[in-house]
């Protein structure tokens, strides 16, 4: 009796449905396609969709095999590892979180992406200090706060970006901004709770 109730119980536990963790994310293409990552929580952490991502990457698919990325916010690094998937030269991750940042960490080593850095820090602080050139600029901050304001006026500010850089800004739907004179609005889309732009820096005024 004792083992038939034990099969019963084993039966009983292989019907039942996995539980699909809610905290991860999947690449959508590039050298990693389908592979799926976690992320811890972390207030104002917003991992960038999928269908976001999608289009985002079809504006950008002739621009970011061999560029230099910059994710000023990472996050659950969703922008970041699908750019060094898709065949970026190298990405540099700014996550203030320390414990956010050490999971990024622990992602790259999974992927073995010795191309992609993680920054534990503030991207205003990293910012100010950066000599970095940038091919592709992903600027998508808490919505909370005015951390898109400063990020934005810090680019400029710092001289670090080229005269032909892409950035690329995520906010709350029809949240408003400004950015630095000489940027050109490319493309632009709104999509569920957010609204996606693609800006060209250009040093013409």
């Amino acid at each position: 009796m004792v083992k038939r109730k034990q099969q019963k119980q084993a039966l009983a536990s292989r019907k039942k449905p996995v539980a699909k963790n809610a905290n991860s994310l999947r690449i959508i293409a590039g050298q990693w396609r389908g592979r799926r990552l976690n992320f811890i929580d972390s207030e104002g952490l917003r991992p960038t969709g999928d269908r976001v991502r999608e289009t985002l990457f079809n504006w950008l698919q002739v621009d970011v095999p061999g560029a230099v990325c910059i994710d000023l916010f990472a996050g659950a690094g969703a922008l970041g590892f699908e750019a060094a998937s898709r065949g970026a030269a190298k990405v540099v991750m700014i996550e203030k979180s320390r414990a956010v940042a050490e999971r990024l960490r622990q992602n790259v080593a999974l992927l073995d992406a010795g191309h992609v850095e993680i920054v534990n820090g503030s991207a205003i602080d990293w910012m100010n200090g950066s000599a970095e050139a940038a091919d592709i600029v992903f600027v998508d901050p808490p919505f909370a706060g005015d951390l898109l304001e400063q990020s934005l006026r810090q680019m400029e500010a710092a001289c670090w970006l080229k005269d032909s850089t892409l950035i690329y800004i995520e906010t709350a739907k029809y949240q408003a901004f400004t950015v630095p004179a000489g940027w050109q609005q490319l493309k632009q889309k709104n999509t569920g709770q957010v609204s996606v732009y693609l800006y060209q820096r250009s040093s013409e005024r």
